[in-house]
């Protein structure tokens, strides 16, 4: 992949949705995380007007390291950051509904991945709800291999307005990365959402960015890895089309 090109290409096409949308510039998550760092250099390569959000929800990761990557890269490239706390926020929703998992007697399991889930949709909320108060386009900060394998919350960080790097594989995230000047603490540290105290994308994955890279490729995989990410795949895929409509679909 021509690096320089991939980059002027993806500029001009976030500055020609932002002329069409009549938008005034952009707004997008921050979490400290590599994605998210792509992300945030190509817009505001496109635009001066772009704001990140340090958006920390109970998990101690928010408050240290990611928050010490989002600011360094926002530092690096001038990039406005605010910082919107959501703690308080995901308690009160959570006590407002755990009588209702009694109730319905959900599993253990379930009702954590249920609140767990509930992180990404707040931060979305935030994003829109300043996006809208400054006429800001919300941008997404998803992989390829990520929305292959479904590793996004429906509804959270898998709604935006646009995706400039959707196309992109892990191992080209980072090919664009260094080719930007990221700084090096985000290139090196191993890819997590952050969601809770020592997550790691590919410890909860059970499958490696690597594999899945070589898997959109074309490349040969090893059996038992190649079945963990096709049924990541089949299982995740009403993630990655419109809701079902009656008399449309």
């Amino acid at each position: 992949m021509d690096i320089k090109k991939s980059v002027e290409q993806r500029v001009a096409w976030i500055k020609n949705i932002l002329a069409e949308a009549g938008a005034k510039g952009v707004i997008y998550g921050n979490s400290g995380g590599k994605d998210c760092s792509l992300v945030s250099i190509l817009v505001k390569m496109a635009t001066d007007n772009v704001l990140g959000v340090i958006m920390p929800c109970q998990s101690k990761q928010n408050y240290g390291s990611d928050r010490d990557d989002a600011l360094l890269v926002g530092k690096t490239f001038g990039i406005e950051q605010i910082e919107v706390d959501l703690t308080k926020v995901k308690e009160d929703f959570v006590q407002a509904i755990s009588g209702e998992f009694e109730k319905e007697q959900a599993s253990k399991k379930s009702a954590e991945m249920a609140l767990i889930n509930v992180n990404p949709r707040l931060r979305m909320m935030t994003l829109y709800a300043l996006g809208q108060a400054r006429g800001y386009l919300v941008a997404g900060t998803g992989n390829l291999d990520e929305a292959t394998l479904g590793y996004f919350t429906k509804w959270g960080d898998g709604a935006y307005d646009f995706n400039p790097i959707a196309d992109l594989t892990v191992g080209e995230i980072y090919e664009h990365l260094r080719f930007l000047g990221c700084p090096a603490s985000v290139i090196e540290k191993a890819p997590s959402a952050g969601l809770y105290a020592g997550q790691t994308d590919e410890s909860e994955l059970g499958i490696k960015y690597s594999d899945v890279d070589r898997y959109l490729k074309g490349e040969s995989v090893d059996d038992e890895v190649l079945e963990k990410i096709k049924r990541a795949e089949r299982s995740s895929a009403h993630k990655r089309r419109m809701p079902l409509a009656f008399g449309r679909d």
